[in-house]
């Protein structure tokens, strides 16, 4: 048997050769498309500008905190706006433009969204509240900021969703999929969310791209947000896909709410593990009834235990 070091050359030059098909696989423009590492970092940086007292950079002892905000929103501004004329390529009409004008556009929206910062800041400022308010495990507003997986993905999202509204390509998904990596929640930066949003515990959630989420919200662990169906693709592009949830809905763990004319009233309580394709009044309360436990045991007998009937078991639809 040949050696390895005979054997690679010709390894190489069959992989070499693959990459020379012109699918989408093979693009090797690497200039021309986002770098998901400087995005990342962009992400974290704004992370720091919205939370200055929580998040700044502690390698050096600063002594005017005005002034290295200014540094870090200054290098904010020039690598999102590098980002952005990148992305901007990929839209299939601004792609068509000069670069002079992509320049111009790739400013206008980096500018725009930096003047919103403010705007997203105030709507954390209710997030964080709101998670106080809505977890007595919570002890303080710092605890929640430094540890929540919630308010991270929650933070994140509504960063990534201004430049969604401003029309920038991939680069907010990036960022999206960046949290959803680290927390485990997954939500589309399309998403509409209202202020006073809390995810408690978060592991598992989904909230779709045309999900539409009013004020005071609180949704737990294993909920889905989606559509009722993707099996038109891209055909159902710019459709709405997934509900809307009013004002003062809370949500129990592992609920599914699909289909984009669904739409959970007002005051309404969605119970664990509820799967919901029509409509929910105003204040209506949703349980799972006649569930049962199967237990097998080793001799052979098999008993069943009604959740509806036990007082011996908490309903699973009820925990918090």
């Amino acid at each position: 048997m040949e050696r390895i070091e005979t054997q690679i050359q010709g390894i190489i030059s069959d992989i070499l050769e693959d990459y020379r098909q012109d699918r989408p696989i093979d693009r090797q423009d690497r200039f021309n498309q986002p770098d998901k590492d400087i995005i990342i970092d962009i992400l974290e940086k704004l992370l720091k500008i919205v939370f200055p007292g929580h998040l700044k950079d502690r390698t050096y002892r600063v002594y005017s905190n005005d002034h290295q905000l200014s540094l870090l929103i200054e290098d904010v501004a020039f690598n999102l706006n590098r980002q952005i004329e990148i992305a901007l390529k990929y839209d299939t009409e601004a792609g068509s433009v000069s670069e002079e004008k992509l320049s111009e556009m790739a400013q206008e929206k980096t500018l725009t969204f930096l003047r919103r910062l403010p705007e997203v800041r105030a709507y954390l400022d209710t997030d964080l509240q709101a998670a106080l308010d809505g977890d007595p495990a919570a002890t303080c507003y710092d605890e929640i900021i430094f540890a929540y997986p919630g308010l991270y993905a929650i933070s994140v999202s509504r960063l990534a969703h201004e430049l969604f509204l401003l029309g920038v390509p991939i680069v907010p998904r990036i960022m999206t999929e960046h949290a959803h990596s680290r927390t485990g929640i997954d939500i589309h930066p399309g998403a509409t969310i209202g202020r006073y949003f809390f995810i408690d515990h978060g592991t598992g959630i989904v909230i779709g791209e045309t999900t539409v989420i009013g004020e005071h919200v609180k949704i737990y662990q294993g909920v889905t947000l989606g559509a009722l169906s993707t099996r038109g693709g891209q055909s159902l592009r710019g459709v709405k896909r997934h509900p809307n949830i009013e004002d003062n809905v809370t949500i129990y763990s592992g609920a599914s709410i699909l289909g984009g004319e669904t739409t959970i009233g007002r005051g309404a309580v969605i119970g664990g593990n509820a799967f919901i394709t029509k409509s929910v009044g105003a204040n209506t309360s949703v349980s799972v009834k006649n569930q049962e436990l199967v237990f097998n045991q080793k001799d052979g007998r098999v008993e069943t235990v009604d959740l509806d009937q036990s007082d011996d078991i908490v309903n699973i639809g009820a925990y918090i």
